[in-house]
């Protein structure tokens, strides 16, 4: 099921307070992202997921977050290191943008150990 414009646009707007935000459509989900990196997933059942591993997924756990998971077609569950934004971030924009900007730190790092 694709994601709704009304929740595609909550999401935006949550968001406003990061850099150069755009969106993608992505197997009836979204990618959301700023300044062209990916930080953020929105998908099964329209909940929002924080790109988040290591410390900053422990974190997440530690405030409620469910990390993303599915089942394959032979009942095997996989997840990905994807989080749900904390509950109480949904109703603030500046705690989400601070969680999303956590993520693209660690992207970041992440990106720039590889390289280096």
């Amino acid at each position: 099921m694709a994601v709704s414009a009304e929740t595609r646009a909550f999401v935006l707007e949550l968001f406003d307070g990061l850099p150069d935000v755009t969106h993608r459509r992505m197997m009836g989900g979204l990618a959301i992202y700023s300044r062209g990196q990916v930080f953020c997933l929105v998908g099964l059942g329209e909940r929002i997921f924080i790109k988040a591993k290591g410390g900053l997924a422990e974190a997440m756990a530690a405030e409620g977050s469910e990390r993303f998971a599915y089942t394959r077609r032979n009942g095997r569950v996989d997840g990905m290191n994807y989080w749900t934004l904390p509950e109480a971030a949904l109703d603030d924009p500046d705690l989400a943008c601070d969680w999303a900007r956590r993520a693209l730190e660690a992207v970041a790092a992440e990106e720039e150990a590889r390289f280096s």
